[in-house]
């Protein structure tokens, strides 16, 4: 491939230069391919899910109670319903996932002091999927669960300040969508606007910003590589800048995978309730829980911060599109709502006259929900209801586990291979208790110097195309890599995925990397 034709390849975003690398690895055998562009995980969270469909074996007899025909099940009724799960529990008890079940339903009956058939009448029916969702921004106990599963995992035990509101959405890439659409259509954000992306970043949020739809201006706030890939205050003091309309950040970052140090953290709390108390914050935190004791944003900025988070990586269940939106019921955007100028207000007044009484004290979260269905299909809107179900399981699967026994094996799969992919490159394994090693950036040409010398890496950036390195990879090598500088990172960086691979893969992924490079070298020298 020549210079000109890889050159042409940069124009697209790194996961769809990664097909045509798919592609190319695959050929002359496909068995031969190493595919760690891919951020999907290979493991699959076993007991809720088992949980999940012996439930779902519980509200089926639910239904059968009272059948309107040999063949059709009826709604199931709420009385005596807690005693009927209380009964299936205790005939079912041999079967471990059924006792993952009671201890779930222990702790929202003694902790969360939830009443029993309520609890257990809003499952039935949500499982059976026999209703459109209602409440439709997400359904009442699930969203307190959720809501208690977040507050341990995002805000090390307590959201300040009070509550925030969750809105149930088809994974985190759906949060996304709703959220850019809703603040241009509620005025909070304008075509032309500056906004700040936390770089390298997972790249639609790139994308995104540059669509006819929105053609935001981008300012970056960039991760220092040589601190851990940390936000100096140098940029963080970028934000100080009243122009600059919202910070967008992946936390822990994609491609770099690794949490904001406290001080940051700290930082920007401290400069939204100072000088820019009307920054907006959208902070993407689905891989959180790959650190321990992690803090998001929101819990220094709860009041500016819109929260999204999936349970598509931690659980195994990208195929299940799980995710949140979360706002603080005290937020700043319902205020800046309210401040818009008359003309706005009139605007917005008439767009949600259909779906609300009083469209003027609607909520930012509200809105988002019936943009989510243009409005018009409004009465239609919400997450599946059995989906909310499964990511209630998983939520009551963390909250039960006061060892958190399964962090410590989620997190020992991606640590392990983490670990044998620096070992196999032959550079030190980074250790850092911020570190989530979902994925890792490997900056080549500062590797090329480190091994070989300024002078050969200076010949890589300027004789090669950005994209080379993992081309040839995939060509050569069989290992499809996505391209770092795609995601803002060091151009020529490659980000491996610690997710998607069998352990033993990443040994021979670090080799490649490694015999690659010595490739170039060799070639470097024979001039």
């Amino acid at each position: 491939m020549t210079r000109a034709e890889e050159k042409k390849y940069e124009a697209l975003s790194p996961f769809e230069l990664k097909d045509k690398l798919i592609k190319m690895a695959k050929l002359p055998d496909e068995k031969m391919m190493l595919n760690a562009g891919r951020g999907n995980p290979n493991w699959v969270t076993m007991i809720p899910r088992k949980g999940f469909f012996q439930f779902g074996l519980f509200a089926v007899g639910e239904s059968e109670r009272k059948p309107h025909r040999p063949r059709l099940g009826g709604p199931p009724e709420k009385e005596g319903i807690a005693k009927r799960f209380e009964q299936f529990l205790k005939q079912n008890a041999q079967i471990p996932e059924v006792n993952f079940l009671k201890d779930a339903y222990a702790y929202v009956t003694k902790e969360l002091k939830i009443n029993a058939d309520d609890f257990i009448l809003e499952m039935v029916d949500a499982i059976l999927g026999d209703h459109y969702p209602t409440p439709d921004r997400m359904l009442a106990i699930c969203e307190q669960i959720v809501h208690k599963y977040l507050e341990q995992e995002m805000f090390k035990g307590k959201v300040p300040g009070g509550k925030f509101d969750l809105f149930a959405t088809e994974g985190g890439t759906a949060a996304m969508d709703y959220i850019f659409s809703s603040l241009m259509e509620n005025k909070l954000s304008h075509k032309g606007d500056k906004i700040a992306l936390g770089t390298p970043i997972f790249t639609p949020y790139i994308e995104i910003p540059r669509l006819n739809d929105y053609e935001f201006i981008e300012l970056q706030i960039v991760q220092d590589e040589n601190d851990d890939w940390q936000y100096p205050d140098s940029e963080i003091a970028k934000l100080e800048d009243p122009k600059v309309k919202a910070f967008f950040l992946v936390h822990p970052s994609n491609p770099t995978s690794v949490a904001m140090h406290q001080k940051s953290l700290d930082k920007i709390g401290e400069l939204v309730r100072t000088k820019r108390k009307d920054l907006i914050l959208l902070t993407d935190d689905v891989y959180g829980t790959f650190v321990n004791d992690f803090k998001s944003l929101a819990a220094v900025a709860p009041l500016n911060t819109i929260l999204v988070y999936s349970f598509s990586k931690y659980f195994g269940a990208t195929g299940w599109r799980l995710g949140v939106i979360g706002l603080h019921q005290d937020n700043i955007f319902d205020k800046m709502i309210k401040q818009l100028p008359k003309s706005d207000l009139q605007q917005l007044h008439q767009r949600y006259s259909t779906v609300e009484l009083d469209p003027d004290n609607m909520k930012l979260i509200d809105r988002m929900v019936a943009d989510s269905r243009s409005v018009a299909l409004h009465h239609t809107a919400g997450l599946s209801t059995p989906q909310q179900v499964l990511m209630t399981l998983f939520s009551l699967y963390c909250l039960i586990d006061k060892k958190d026994d399964y962090k410590k094996e989620a997190q020992s799969i991606v640590k392990q291979r983490f670990e044998t992919l620096y070992k196999a490159v032959g550079i030190p394994c980074p250790e850092h208790e911020l570190d989530a090693r979902y994925y890792t950036t490997i900056d080549i040409p500062k590797l090329a110097a480190q091994r070989y010398g300024k002078a050969f890496a200076d010949f890589m950036v300027k004789q090669h195309e950005p994209i080379d390195f993992v081309w040839r990879l995939a060509e050569e090598k069989k290992v499809v890599l996505m391209d770092g500088g795609g995601f803002d990172a060091p151009n020529m960086s490659v980000r491996v995925s610690l997710a998607y691979l069998p352990d033993e893969a990443y040994a021979k992924i670090g080799k490649a990397i490694s015999g690659l490079l010595e490739q170039y070298q060799k070639e470097y020298k024979e001039g």
